[in-house]
């Protein structure tokens, strides 16, 4: 996360998880075994492949093969790896490592935060640099919400299950972390002029994004402002819908705006 954004709320991060953590075992308890190998919202993936998905990116976190992750040029294809050796296991035996390695992962988080190591900052593929207790809880936080509730859910016809203002405050704590290092890694053209991202809703909130990255708001101008739900942002900030067919507002400079909108690509 960027020095310029305000710490995030670590006890929140892990409190949303522990929530996240139990929406997905609800979810998952009550599908038939043709749900469990239907295909998902995700390219190739089905449900089975996006839960494996999750627990093999939770025990990444304790094992030393995580380290794999850390240098790795692209995080899609490190994703990718995993879920084909999970491809033949059984449910339960999918289950169990989900269960298992999100409790490991989950305790290490409790530990982590309380200690100096909660700050250091470790790398995350193409993702940047991000405080190592954030980088647990924002990661898994993230990746149980959107692919629960826009790769799963959807797919199988089921309403989406219900968030908070507090598990959606940890969701965008992560995203807006990540958008800021992506941004800074492959500045927008003509982002030195500040557009203003505002987030309405729970959990929401505004964002001021530059050549650099995210940061808080402060004085001073911005040449456009974005304004759209905080539901609809891990859907369209992923790019698994369009910006433009979302209820997204732009005022301002709207050339400047429609270019930091196309490059928005939260992973």
């Amino acid at each position: 996360m960027s020095k310029r954004l305000p710490p995030a709320d670590l006890p929140n991060m892990a409190a949303a998880l522990r929530a996240e953590r139990a929406e997905m075992l609800n979810f998952t308890s009550g599908l038939t075994d043709d749900e469990w190998t239907a295909p998902s919202a995700a390219a190739g993936w089905r449900i089975a492949d996006v839960v494996a998905h999750i627990g093999a990116t939770a025990r990444s976190f304790y094992m030393p093969s995580g380290v794999r992750t850390v240098f790795a040029a692209s995080l899609e294809q490190v994703n990718e790896d995993p879920v084909d050796r999970r491809r033949h296991w059984s449910r339960a035996k999918v289950m169990a490592e989900y269960q298992r390695a999100g409790r490991r992962a989950t305790t290490l988080l409790d530990v982590v935060r309380r200690t100096p190591a909660a700050r250091v900052r470790v790398p995350l593929a193409e993702l940047g640099r991000h405080p190592l207790a954030l980088l647990i809880s924002g990661a898994l936080v993230f990746d149980h919400h959107t692919h629960l509730r826009h790769d799963m859910a959807p797919a199988l016809g089921r309403p989406a299950p219900p968030t908070d203002a507090d598990r959606m405050r940890a969701v965008l704590t992560w995203m807006i972390a990540v958008l800021g290092n992506q941004v800074a890694q492959a500045p927008v053209a003509g982002l030195d002029a500040r557009v203003a991202l505002t987030l309405t809703g729970p959990g929401g909130g505004t964002w001021w994004i530059d050549e650099a990255g995210a940061l808080a708001p402060s004085n001073g101008k911005v040449a456009a402002h974005v304004t759209a739900p905080a539901l609809t942002f891990p859907d369209w900030g992923t790019q698994r819908s369009s910006w433009r067919d979302s209820d997204v507002t732009v005022t301002g400079d709207t050339e400047l705006a429609a270019r930091f909108l196309d490059a928005v690509n939260v992973i």
